[in-house]
């Protein structure tokens, strides 16, 4: 692992950490809204009937009222849950009850399908701190959805959700880092 891209990544991470915590209520708002129609139409665009979408954390893009548009739809929504070994499991969480995960983030509690359930879904929702004009999205660091994404045969569409100036042109490369197809900010979609 090359030091200097980690340091790199380490101080963008920070710098978008602190931004997103220095954002207004007001503005947290209108990005939900903002995201919740941009994702809506997505989902719309790809007659998606399944997808994938992370549950946010407080700093992190809302993504609750989407799910809860989707789920309102009919659509089958699997949520990520965190396991030990680096990997995701995946749950519909049933019971709309959420509890802090092994990363602390979010995550609901349900009956547990496996790594490969994420093989069937028409649509893969995912959380970045930055994503690049390649395409190439920068996560937080635990390596979760690159593992996940890497081992997938063969892989629908992958949107990453981000406040817009986390739209950059370039974020800090690593051999395992996996692209995204396309993002969502409050704003607009982009494909790439």
């Amino acid at each position: 692992m090359d030091s200097e891209i980690v340091h790199r990544k380490r101080a963008l991470r920070a710098e978008l950490r602190e931004r997103r915590q220095n954002m207004t209520s007001v503005e947290t708002d209108a990005a939900t809204a903002g995201f919740t129609a941009n994702l809506q139409s997505i989902v719309l665009d790809l007659s998606a009937r399944s997808i994938s979408c992370y549950l946010s954390a407080r700093n992190e893009p809302n993504t609750r009222p989407f799910v809860n548009w989707a789920e309102a739809q009919g659509i089958r929504v699997l949520f990520p849950v965190s396991r030990d070994d680096g990997l995701l499991d995946w749950t519909v969480g049933e019971d709309q009850t959420e509890l802090p995960g092994v990363s602390g983030m979010p995550e609901p509690a349900g009956s547990l399908l496996g790594p490969i359930a994420i093989n069937d879904v028409d649509l893969i929702i995912v959380p970045a701190a930055a994503v690049d004009a390649t395409g190439l999205r920068m996560g937080w660091g635990r390596g979760y959805y690159d593992k996940t994404l890497g081992s997938m045969e063969k892989c629908p569409p992958v949107y990453a959700v981000v406040f817009d100036n986390e739209y950059v042109d370039s974020v800090p490369r690593e051999v395992h880092d996996q692209p995204v197809d396309g993002l969502v900010t409050p704003t607009r979609i982009i494909t790439f």
